[in-house]
């Protein structure tokens, strides 16, 4: 979805004769204000809180290079081999192009898990580590696609090993609070009943006041009637805890709706996350909870380490299509002739060497890919200069290892009113390995795999960011977070029953004035989407792939790079000349019944007026 595509108008969302105005589905402006009242009571009272295309052709059935056109050239060197950089790869191999991938770290980027060097017993593997958690939400469908398409040794494929988790909870101090993983809407798909559904799951009152749930409530449905002009050009512009007044809410509110809200759907930051980019990761979450759209489970993740379950036989399978693995490989320099790439300048262990294709795919991170784009670069495309203006930010992992597993969720956490901004995952419970005889020496059971989101927040016990901590003092840091959230936790997360510790590599430096990460992650800012390139440049031969591309799930993600990959693969395709079929670009889910609001809401914005539903501190264009 792009921010000029303006849906047919349908002249809905009159007003009525009393004067009231009514909304396009026909549900009167006040009668809905107080229905966010009654539903909000009634959990009160109760005591609690795009549609995907097929999938892409199998490789046997994708069609042959059709005749009568002169190809430009096959070989295609792709520099950075993470998500999007595998992606490219897959989709291109696949269609009979000569590949060769380039990766000054690691395959699999900060998708990839890792060994914790040293801790194998005999005839075991070393206990697994990661850059953060992975998660599959039920919405993503361009990466499980390509998922299906990885081989396994001995039958079945990648995506095989995604398994569901059965619930999405939040510990707030010293409280457990259950999202639910599956849900049904009374009646037919509607702003009312979807308001319904929202109430009777958002299990926070008693403790938020009732009519904050309801302010709450209120602009998620404002949100999801949205078209995509207020979308692109309002909310875009604008960040999540602006847009739902966190400022003048009470303390419950901004850690329990807000916080817990944006952390346990994405571990972003309210302050810092646009609204665009967390009200369309919150209505996919609720539809795949409804289990509308083709969507799966809600809150999914792999059944074993990621390179285990993904990243070994994904590459195994490239490299039986043909793929070259050029590890130790930084990109240094891009050179420029005639309006193109006709060289790479690439430095490994015996020096700088320079790499010839007739396609160059630049999949490295934003903060790589930046100094990259020389000024020769920027004379042909000057659009790329706005790349500078994404943000980057720290969200990096912790991982704590325990003798025994304890009983927090059957899925993800998040911990609310925390100031790290906390969330995690068991995962003993979800491999498909028993933990204890596989990883470790024995006496591991258990890897509580943490996402720290909040680098430059002061904790509880030292009263500093975690940058600026130490990593035994950011492991202490982590316990007393989480021992203050989980009921009983001192009890429950004892000290006897922690065995070690591991902490993203990635930050070096803790504790000194050196600090540093060296693997970021992009923040989706206010306005970022109109800094964000497709995957072409101006440059023929040089296309982007990458999680800051603009991507149908507006935020950087597996799933967002995979689609990156996918169109980066698209405009080589189309650039050779060899044609055949392309890499399907799956849309996220919008319901058809909600049509008529879109189109209404276009109109409405065109006229500068608020959406219909944003009855409380409407926010005008």
């Amino acid at each position: 979805m792009q921010d000029d595509k303006t849906p047919s108008q349908t002249g809905q969302g009159e007003a009525e004769q009393d004067g009231t105005a009514r909304t396009p589905g026909g549900v009167g402006r006040r009668q809905f204000v107080t229905g966010a009242l009654t539903a909000a009571g009634a959990v009160a009272a109760a005591g609690a809180l795009g549609q995907g295309t097929a999938s892409a052709a199998t490789p046997s059935a994708r069609r042959a290079p059709r005749t009568g056109r002169a190809a430009a050239g096959r070989r295609v060197a792709i520099f950075g081999g993470g998500m999007g950089g595998l992606s490219t790869a897959h989709e291109l191999a696949e269609r009979g192009f000569q590949v060769t991938i380039y990766e000054r770290k690691a395959w699999g980027g900060k998708c990839r898990s890792m060994p914790v060097p040293d801790t194998a017993g005999t005839g075991r593997r070393d206990l697994p580590a990661e850059h953060g958690f992975r998660f599959f939400p039920g919405f993503y469908q361009n990466l499980p696609d390509t998922m299906s398409r990885i081989p396994l040794p001995g039958g079945g494929n990648a995506a095989g090993n995604l398994t569901a988790g059965t619930e999405v909870a939040a510990f707030y101090n010293g409280t457990k609070l259950v999202l639910p993983a599956r849900g049904t809407i009374e009646g037919t798909l509607s702003p009312d009943s979807l308001l319904t559904f929202l109430a009777t799951g958002l299990n926070v009152l008693g403790t938020v006041p009732a009519w904050e749930v309801g302010y709450f409530l209120q602009k998620m449905i404002a949100f999801v009637t949205s078209g995509p002009l207020r979308r692109y050009k309002q909310w875009e512009d604008m960040s999540f805890a602006q847009f739902v007044h966190s400022d003048k809410m009470s303390k419950q509110y901004q850690e329990l709706l807000v916080q817990m809200f944006t952390g346990t759907l994405v571990a972003a930051k309210p302050d810092k996350a646009n609204a665009h980019t967390m009200g369309k990761m919150a209505e996919a979450w609720v539809y795949s909870t409804l289990g509308l759209g083709g969507y799966k489970a809600p809150d999914r993740l792999l059944n074993a380490p990621t390179n285990e379950a993904l990243i070994d036989p994904w590459i195994t399978y490239l490299k039986s299509l043909g793929v070259v693995f050029q590890p130790d490989a930084t990109l240094t320099g891009l050179t420029v002739t005639d309006r193109k790439i006709s060289g790479a300048q690439v430095t490994g262990a015996n020096g700088t060497t320079t790499v010839e294709a007739d396609h160059y795919v630049l999949a490295v991170p934003v903060e790589r890919a930046v100094p990259l784009l020389n000024d020769d670069i920027l004379a042909v495309d000057p659009s790329l200069r706005s790349l500078r203006e994404l943000t980057t930010d720290w969200m990096n992992g912790i991982m704590i290892y325990l003798r025994q597993p304890i009983n927090l969720a059957k899925g993800h956490v998040a911990y609310a009113g925390q100031p790290w901004a906390l969330t995690s995952i068991s995962q003993a419970q979800f491999w498909k390995n028993k933990f204890g005889t596989t990883y470790g020496k024995g006496d591991v059971n258990e890897c509580l795999s943490i996402d720290l989101s909040a680098w430059d927040q002061p904790g509880i016990l030292y009263n500093k960011a975690a940058r600026d901590c130490t990593h035994e003092q950011i492991f202490k840091e982590v316990v007393a977070q989480l021992r203050k959230a989980i009921p009983w936790g001192p009890v429950v997360l004892n000290d006897a029953n922690i065995h070690s510790y591991f902490i993203d590599p990635a930050i070096t430096g803790n504790g000194t004035p050196q600090v540093a990460n060296d693997e970021p992650l992009l923040i989706n800012k206010p306005s970022s989407w109109n800094h964000r390139p497709e995957a072409t440049t101006a440059l023929p031969n040089l296309f982007l792939a990458s999680d800051y591309v603009r991507a149908d799930i507006n935020l950087a993600t597996m799933e967002g790079a995979n689609e990156a990959g996918r169109k980066a693969a698209n405009a080589i395709l189309d650039a050779s000349g060899v044609g055949g079929t392309p890499a399907k670009l799956f849309e996220m889910y919008l319901p058809k019944e909600f049509q008529g609001f879109y189109d209404d809401d276009d109109r409405r914005f065109k006229a500068g007026q608020a959406n219909a539903f944003d009855l409380w501190d409407p926010a005008k264009p």
